[in-house]
């Protein structure tokens, strides 16, 4: 049986001399995976496809286990975001975090939307470090997490100065931060971005500026949320880390 599947292609591994094990997230089947035979090489129809980030048309035989990639049809190479490492570098980890958090065959068109559009606003120079915290909330629910991001977690206000609090689960009003003496300070610029990142349509994304002390906020909530609820460890986000650094002293 062979299917084909629009989709994006988030991993590919080297398999023997001339192979690649490509994992591809799809409209219609979530992520799946199928060996590319000779797709190392250059002259291969399915070299250029099969690369990281290539947006296209897959067709895969086989249903159960590991398929074998019959073939493969182009839409959009990102061509943008392989010509520059810091592009590379989010779209890197945005891959990453879906491939480790998602299921294999667990249907999202919700989640290939999200995927798709997250990589191209990168690929048109957005900017990444917004794009990327958007698409690190939307995928708290994928992997089962809820924090509470309309009110207080302990009294229910949601009309006050809030801050975040690890511990609780979400946001917390400066009436209850006694109960977390650990909770994290936020600006209320801050929290109404996080507030905006979980709940709205990335497809709405417009032009937005974001002061540089604000985005280190957004980041390290973020970032302290996922270190505490998600069990993942990716290297994409040490490395990121690390290019962000550089960027800061350039």
């Amino acid at each position: 049986m062979v299917g084909k599947y629009e989709g994006i292609v988030i991993r590919s591994t080297d398999y023997g001399e001339s192979n690649k094990i490509i994992t591809i997230y799809t409209r219609e089947a979530g992520k799946i995976a199928g060996m590319a035979r000779g797709a190392k090489k250059t002259n291969s129809r399915l070299a250029s496809p099969t690369q990281l980030f290539t947006y296209g048309y897959f067709m895969i035989q086989g249903n159960r286990g590991l398929g074998t990639m019959q073939q493969a049809e182009l839409i959009s190479s990102l061509r943008g975001i392989r010509e520059d490492i810091f592009k590379t570098a989010y779209a890197t980890y945005i891959v990453d975090l879906m491939d480790k958090g998602t299921g294999e065959k667990e249907r999202n068109p919700f989640l290939f939307e999200l995927l798709l559009q997250t990589l191209q606003y990168i690929n048109e120079d957005h900017d990444p470090d917004i794009v990327t915290n958007i698409f690190e909330m939307k995928m708290l629910n994928v992997m089962g997490l809820y924090p509470e991001m309309n009110r207080c977690t302990i009294c229910g206000s949601s009309e006050a100065q809030f801050g975040f609090s690890i511990k609780e689960n979400g946001l917390i009003c400066h009436e209850c931060f006694d109960r977390d003496p650990h909770f994290f300070p936020l600006s209320q610029n801050a929290v109404k971005l996080l507030r905006l990142f979980y709940f709205f349509d990335i497809h709405r994304l417009g032009s937005i500026s974001v002061k540089p002390e604000t985005k280190k906020e957004l980041k390290d909530a973020i970032a302290l949320y996922y270190d505490e609820y998600s069990g993942l460890h990716l290297k994409s986000k040490r490395f990121l880390d690390q290019l962000d650094k550089l960027k800061g002293q350039m």
